[in-house]
C-alpha cells in the first residue's frame, strides 16, 4: 500500500507520525460520560429489555465495531422507568470499566443495535458529539497505539480499572470526511474476511472440546468396563457410578487444604520470577501458558510468597474468580514461578488419587456443574476455597485410575493437538487483523 505524501509528528507518544493534513484532539473534547445500570449478574433474566455489560464486552465474540446479537442479555423492563438515563443511544461507545488482564483494558463495543438497549454493570458510556463517522472511531479504539495509551494509565490491584480520566486523556484523529468513509469501507471488507476465518477455527475448537469433554466425563464417572455394576452416587450432578468406586468431598483426596497465592499486588518487572495468574491458566489448554503471565516479580517478593505456598510439579490450579472461573491447568514443569490470588491450588494425596485423574475429574462436566452451582454472583463469578473443598468427587482404585488416565491421554492428545493448532491459527489471524487496523486507521498507509 502507498503512504501519504507528507507526515508530521502527532505529539502523542504512542501514535508517532500522522498524515500532515490530519488533526489530533483530546478524546474528552468530543465525548460526555455516564454509568450503566447498578445491577449484578443476578439481575439478568431470560427475556425483557436488552442490556450489554462488562462480561459481554470482554467476550471473545465481541468485535467491538458492532453490537452482535450474541452479546445481548436481558433485564426487567422496570428499568425503563427507574433508570432511563442508562439507555444507550445510537453511536454510543460502551467501555468495560475493569479488566482481569492488562490486554483487556479499553475493551468496548460500538452501539449500532437496532432496538432499545441498556448499558449494564461495570460499564462507562461514552456519548460522542459531532463526530462525522463514528465507525471510524470504533476502529481507532481497537488500534494498538490507542490501547497502549489506555494501558499505560490504568490502575491495577486484582483487576485493572479504567475511568473517565483515562478515557478523557486519550486522543482522537480527524482525517477528512471522505477519508473516514474510505477507511471504514476498506476495514469492514478486510476484517470481515478475517473474522469469518476466525469463527471457523473457533467452531472447530468448540467441537473438539465437546468431544473431548464426553470422553473425559464418561471415563472419570463410569470407568472403562461397560458391563460393570453401578450404584447411585447420591450426587445430582454425578448420577450412577461403578459400585466399587468411592465418593467423597474434594478435600479428602488432597494432601493439604486448598490454598492460593498472595492477595497483595507486587511490583512487576520486565524480567525476574514469573508471576502466574488466571490468564496463563485460561490460555494454556490445560497447562500454564508462560506467554500470558501477569509479569515478573523480585526474589524478595517470591520469598514472601513461599511462606504461604511453593509450586511443585503435579499441582493443579483452578481459576476461582472472574469470567473464566473453573478453568484448570496442571503443573508439568520445574520452572521456578509463583501464583496470584485468583488461582486455587489442589495438591493430591497420591495414595488416594493420581494427579492426572484429579486433573481430568476437575474438568469433567459433573465437577464443573458443581462449581457453577456454588459460585457466587456479583459483577463476576467467584467461588471460595472452602467451598471447593466440599465439592463431590468419585474415584476408583489407584490401579484403575492409571488405566483411565492412560485411556484419556491416548484419546484426547490428538484433540489437544488439533485445538492448539486452531488456537495458533486464530492468533495469527488476529495478529494480521490488528496490523491492518493499526496501519490503516492511523494513516501509516493510504487506502482507496
Amino acid at each position: 500500500m502507498e503512504r501519504y505524501s507528507e507526515y508530521k509528528d502527532s505529539g502523542v507518544k504512542w501514535l508517532g507520525e500522522i498524515p500532515s493534513h490530519w488533526k489530533v484532539e483530546p478524546f474528552g473534547r468530543h465525548f460526555s460520560f455516564r454509568k450503566g445500570l447498578p445491577i449484578t449478574k443476578a439481575n439478568l433474566i431470560d427475556s425483557g429489555e436488552a442490556v450489554i455489560s462488562y462480561g459481554q464486552i470482554h467476550a471473545k465474540e465481541n468485535l467491538g465495531t458492532t453490537m452482535s446479537e450474541s452479546l445481548v442479555r436481558y433485564v426487567s423492563r422496570d428499568y425503563l422507568k427507574s433508570h432511563p438515563q442508562c439507555l444507550l443511544t445510537k453511536d454510543d461507545f460502551v467501555f468495560a470499566d475493569t479488566s482481569e488482564d492488562i490486554g483487556g483494558s479499553g475493551n468496548f463495543v460500538y452501539n449500532d443495535f437496532p432496538a432499545n438497549i441498556f448499558a449494564g454493570y461495570h460499564t462507562i458510556v461514552a456519548k460522542q458529539s459531532g463526530l462525522y463517522n463514528p465507525s471510524y472511531y470504533a476502529y481507532l479504539f481497537k488500534s494498538e497505539c490507542w490501547r497502549n495509551h489506555i494501558r499505560s494509565l490504568v490502575n491495577g490491584v486484582k483487576v485493572y480499572s479504567i475511568g473517565r480520566k483515562q478515557l478523557k486523556s486519550n486522543f482522537l484523529l480527524f482525517p477528512s470526511y471522505k477519508e473516514q468513509d474510505t477507511i471504514v469501507r476498506y476495514l469492514d471488507a478486510a476484517t470481515s474476511k478475517i473474522d469469518k476465518a476466525i469463527a471457523m477455527q473457533q467452531k472447530m475448537i468448540d467441537l473438539l472440546n465437546e468431544r473431548k469433554q464426553i470422553i473425559i466425563q464418561n471415563a472419570v464417572t463410569k470407568g472403562l468396563d461397560e458391563n460393570v455394576e453401578m450404584k447411585d452416587s447420591n450426587c445430582k450432578f454425578l448420577g450412577k457410578i461403578p459400585s466399587t468406586w468411592e465418593v467423597c468431598k474434594t478435600l479428602y483426596v488432597l494432601s493439604m487444604p486448598i490454598t492460593d497465592g498472595p492477595h497483595t499486588t507486587p511490583q512487576l518487572y520486565d524480567d525476574g520470577i514469573p508471576f502466574v495468574s488466571a490468564e496463563a491458566v485460561s490460555c494454556g489448554n490445560g497447562y500454564i501458558d508462560f506467554s500470558h503471565i501477569r509479569g515478573y516479580i523480585s526474589d524478595s517478593f517470591y520469598n514472601e510468597c513461599c511462606k504461604k505456598y511453593i509450586p511443585q510439579r503435579d499441582d493443579i490450579y483452578m481459576i476461582k474468580s472472574g469470567a473464566t472461573t473453573g478453568k484448570v491447568a496442571i503443573v508439568n514443569t520445574d520452572v521456578k514461578f509463583t501464583i496470584w490470588s485468583p488461582l486455587a491450588v489442589f495438591r493430591v494425596n497420591k495414595k488416594k488419587v493420581l494427579p492426572y485423574f484429579l486433573y481430568y475429574s476437575l474438568q469433567s462436566s459433573y465437577y464443573q456443574l458443581q462449581v457453577q452451582d456454588k459460585w457466587s454472583f456479583g459483577t463476576q463469578q467467584n467461588i471460595g476455597m472452602r467451598m471447593l473443598e466440599k465439592l463431590i468427587l468419585c474415584y476408583p482404585s489407584i490401579e484403575e485410575q492409571a488405566k483411565i488416565v492412560a485411556f484419556i491421554k491416548k484419546n484426547v492428545d490428538n484433540f489437544d493437538s488439533a485445538i492448539s493448532n486452531s488456537q495458533r491459527q486464530i492468533a495469527l489471524l488476529q495478529e494480521r487483523k490488528q496490523i491492518i487496523i493499526n496501519e490503516v486507521v492511523t494513516g501509516k498507509v493510504k487506502v482507496s
